[in-house]
């Protein structure tokens, strides 16, 4: 599977991150020293909020924050799509199959059949729409096209990943995964356009590794309050325990070892799973600048971050790659791509 062209799309409304904090402050009960600590310490400098600040009041209801997620991620859907169609050079009729991924809210029909009648694709596209997969879902959609591709290499395929984490905060929540969240997820967009063929980044092979028993360590709880956060705190821990040996077994089946690999491209979870993948990969400090620098700039996108990082990352040529994220499941995606 060769990438054509990756587009992030971010909302208009854009805040630092002091400005979020004394907005939240107001909105709930938690104690705003409290607040501040946590959403401090996530290293997060600013994000792009689905709606205006003073719009997040009106949000008194899942049915409410739902509406506005379709809204929303629609338009941002739509312009990811433009944008990376027109990096790739071809028109939107090209386009055989799309896969849709989003964890941040609900629809049916779902939103990829509205997205494909706005985009101008064809009738015909074959739609995947995947819900559940949550962070790690921009890695795994990278490696469900390069599937598709490999039986239909003749063919064009489009990932769109969707994340509208503001919307899903609870107001009533002053649990620390929720304080923490609050803090840690931003809003956006992603598309990434694909073929079977022709030349630049291209993904050679992919793994996915779900790790028993560790359900509750990462995902929602779902019930009419809308999407509450469960996050557990010995989540960097596990990483550090499992993933370096996962990673070293992924690159060894494909004849590597991480010390060749030239580019690391990896979803920004946090700053302490950072720290943790760097140590355990014994990576050195300028392999996940562009990781970090995602991370400070925009917070956590869930599912659009290690896209946003894949479109801001050179690659050094005639070297691999990796491509990585974690997820609901408890999970990882790793991908190895050759530039």
């Amino acid at each position: 599977m060769y990438i054509w062209g990756v587009q992030t799309v971010l909302p208009d409304h854009r805040y630092e991150q002091e400005e979020i904090t004394e907005a939240f402050a107001r909105l709930t009960n938690a104690d705003e020293g409290l607040l501040k600590r946590f959403h401090t310490a996530t290293g997060v400098t600013g994000r792009n909020l689905a709606l205006p600040l003073e719009e997040y009041a009106k949000l008194d209801s899942f049915g409410r924050a739902n509406e506005v997620y379709a809204e929303v991620a629609l338009d941002l859907g739509e312009r990811a799509i433009a944008g990376a169609l027109e990096k790739a050079g071809l028109p939107p009729e090209r386009v055989d199959h799309l896969v849709f991924c989003s964890t941040t809210g609900m629809a049916t029909p779902s939103l990829d059949a509205r997205l494909a009648q706005r985009a101008g694709l064809r009738a015909d596209v074959k739609r995947v729409p995947v819900f559940g997969l949550g962070c790690a879902a921009g890695a795994a959609g990278l490696a469900r096209l390069h599937d598709y591709l490999r039986g239909w290499p003749g063919q064009v395929a489009l990932l769109v990943c969707v994340e509208l984490c503001s919307l899903t905060v609870q107001r009533d929540d002053t649990s620390i995964a929720n304080l923490v969240a609050s803090g840690l997820f931003g809003d956006g967009a992603a598309a990434v356009v694909a073929t079977g063929h022709g030349t630049g980044r291209e993904v050679v092979a992919t793994r996915s590794r779900l790790y028993p028993g560790t359900e509750r360590m990462m995902g929602w709880e779902i019930g009419e309050h809308g999407f509450r956060i469960v996050l557990d705190a010995e989540l960097p821990d596990f990483v550090d325990r499992v993933l370096a040996p996962d990673v070293a077994a992924f690159l060894a089946d494909n004849g590597l070892t991480p010390g060749q690999v030239g580019t690391w491209i990896c979803h920004p979870g946090g700053p302490k799973v950072i720290d943790k993948l760097a140590a355990a990969l014994e990576l050195p400090p300028e392999a996940l600048e562009v990781t970090w620098r995602s991370l400070r700039d925009h917070g956590n996108l869930s599912s659009v971050s290690v896209l946003h990082v894949l479109q801001e990352t050179r690659g050094r040529r005639d070297q691999p790659a990796v491509l990585m994220a974690l997820g609901p499941g408890f999970s990882a995606e790793l991908l190895l791509l050759h530039w």
